[in-house]
């Protein structure tokens, strides 16, 4: 499967969609204009990569709506160098924006299929995070922290504490909270034991799972 001059103008009208969604940071939408999202995805949804919609990937997860990646890491304000903890590598899509904008990238995946095929995959792309665990997204990485953001893919029905912890001073965690629907919530680390906390949009993850299958 190539990435096309087709698929690039599908991209440039996705940047357009993004945009007109509200998400104005400019890495972002090139981060967005960049990734060929029909790689990512399985190969009866190849057509509709470039709309702007989450689909079914591997292990009954979803591939992320591009708005939702766009608004998520847009809330990380991320610059280059900063070390980001992603929660849910899915199919690896918001790894690789977070890898464009420059970030040095932990993540972690607990359904063992899509880690397999997730670290094969990535790196014929070119995206080499620094670490790609397999475990329980609950428990972060203690040993790699403190990040200056933390981004989880899932729905939460809680904020795990682990989390809050491996966050830098001034670090930001972007989280959708909630069962059926999520709050995405952002918590911002003022001091040792203090946090902002935001509560923004609503949207519908999977949901965040404890433990390893």
């Amino acid at each position: 499967m190539k990435d096309t001059h087709k698929h690039q103008g599908l991209r440039n009208q996705l940047v357009k969609t993004v945009q007109s969604k509200g998400i104005t940071d400019i890495k972002v939408l090139e981060a967005i204009g960049k990734i060929p999202r029909h790689l990512f995805m399985d190969s009866s949804f190849i057509d509709f990569a470039y709309q702007d919609n989450a689909f079914p990937i591997a292990a009954g997860q979803t591939i992320s709506q591009p708005y939702t990646v766009a608004f998520q890491t847009e809330l990380l304000k991320i610059k280059s160098g900063h070390q980001v903890l992603e929660i849910g590598t899915g199919s690896g899509y918001q790894t690789a924006v977070l890898l464009e904008m420059g970030a040095k990238v932990y993540t972690v995946e607990r359904q063992k299929e899509l880690f397999k095929k997730t670290k094969i995959f990535l790196p014929k792309l070119g995206y080499k995070p620094k670490k790609l665990v397999f475990g329980d997204g609950y428990k972060g990485l203690p040993e790699f922290a403190p990040f200056d953001g933390i981004i989880v893919t899932a729905g939460a029905p809680f904020v795990p504490k682990p989390l809050l912890s491996q966050l830098k001073i001034g670090g930001r965690l972007v989280i959708p909270v909630g069962q059926e629907t999520q709050i995405m919530t952002l918590f911002i680390r003022s001091g040792e034991k203090s946090f902002e906390k935001h509560e923004l949009s609503k949207f519908r993850f999977v949901p965040l799972l404890k433990d390893k299958n």
